[in-house]
């Protein structure tokens, strides 16, 4: 999903317009894997980091069978405030950078490289991805990213949800999980997870993808600006997240129950539990509002930080400042 030319103020004419869409790599031989990593590890750092304090608000009320408005998430926001302090509101983003930073690396990667496989594969090397290609190779970065990282997810879930006595650091998350519920329980949620991430990264990738390939088309300029960018970013991400938002709860709802005194044992069962005690719009989709605030921004920051960190580092390798 990244840029590779680097020119704002000269047109493209539109035919070159699938360009856009090719790992930066097909255009220059210095673009690496790390390159991408790099760019990724930062986008997603830099995101989460700016909606850490919503976030942590939405997964305390995914696993609580408290009714969500934006009065009570208000009030909950001031309690912990008043509470722990000022960074009490990011408690637990240490586990959510530990687990970000990678998940957005392979995640952003991945993509790179899947666009780059399935391009040749389905004959469009050197050209646009359509779209069913397009929506793949978000879908497999997702994924691939997810089954690498996800024990940090879990921990991180924990440490949003418990007291700061319960848990101190992260190594003490693992080593008191694994011992008094057992190492499966890091992988519990797996499951739901990977179906969720599924349809959340796909239409997130090509949202953004096509959004950014129409806008080449139709201004005949080769970038957005970077505020273009934002907007594409955050519709991207309300697409994708409302789409798989049940599973995102059925997800926290099953890696928080050693902790909150419940027992989910499916996916099925978890969902009919939540649907038989709190219904299905404020059960399922609880926090979504929320989610529609922080989304839009996590993502749009993340994929604009990402597709702007990726042309710095492609002018600097043209101007031969370093290399790997």
């Amino acid at each position: 999903m990244a840029h590779r030319v680097t020119d704002h103020k000269r047109a493209l004419p539109v035919t070159q317009a699938a360009v856009l869409s090719l790992p930066p790599s097909s255009q220059t031989k210095r673009w690496t894997v790390l390159d991408s990593l790099l760019c990724g590890a930062f986008a997603g750092a830099i995101a989460k980091t700016v909606i850490a304090p919503l976030d942590r608000t939405k997964i305390i009320f995914q696993v609580s069978s408290n009714q969500f408005s934006a009065k009570e998430a208000v009030r909950l926001i001031s309690c912990t405030y008043k509470k722990d302090g000022f960074l009490g509101l990011w408690r637990g983003n240490s586990a959510t950078m530990v687990r970000v930073i990678p998940y957005a690396a392979i995640q952003f990667c991945a993509h790179d490289q899947y666009k780059r496989l399935l391009g040749g594969y389905f004959g469009f090397q050197g050209k646009a991805l359509s779209p069913f290609p397009r929506f793949l190779a978000g879908s497999l970065a997702g994924t691939t990213a997810s089954m690498l990282t996800y024990p940090l997810d879990m921990v991180r879930a924990r440490m949003a949800v418990t007291p700061r006595e319960m848990y101190s650091n992260i190594l003490q998350v693992f080593v008191r999980i694994s011992q008094e519920e057992g190492w499966r329980t890091l992988y519990r949620g797996f499951t739901p997870t990977i179906l969720g991430v599924i349809p959340y990264s796909g239409i997130t990738f090509f949202t953004y993808e096509t959004f950014k390939k129409l806008h080449t088309e139709r201004t005949k300029r080769s970038q957005p600006y970077p505020h273009e960018r934002l907007a594409f970013g955050a519709c991207a991400g309300l697409l994708g997240q409302s789409a798989s938002y049940p599973l995102d709860v059925v997800r926290r709802r099953m890696q928080t129950a050693g902790v909150m005194g419940q027992a989910y044992g499916s996916i099925v069962g978890t969902m009919r539990e939540i649907v038989v005690r709190e219904g299905v719009l404020r059960g399922l989709y609880k926090g979504l509002s929320m989610n529609w605030i922080k989304g839009p921004i996590a993502v749009g920051v993340s994929l604009t930080t990402f597709d702007l960190t990726q042309e710095l580092l492609l002018k600097v390798h043209q101007l031969g400042y370093f290399t790997h």
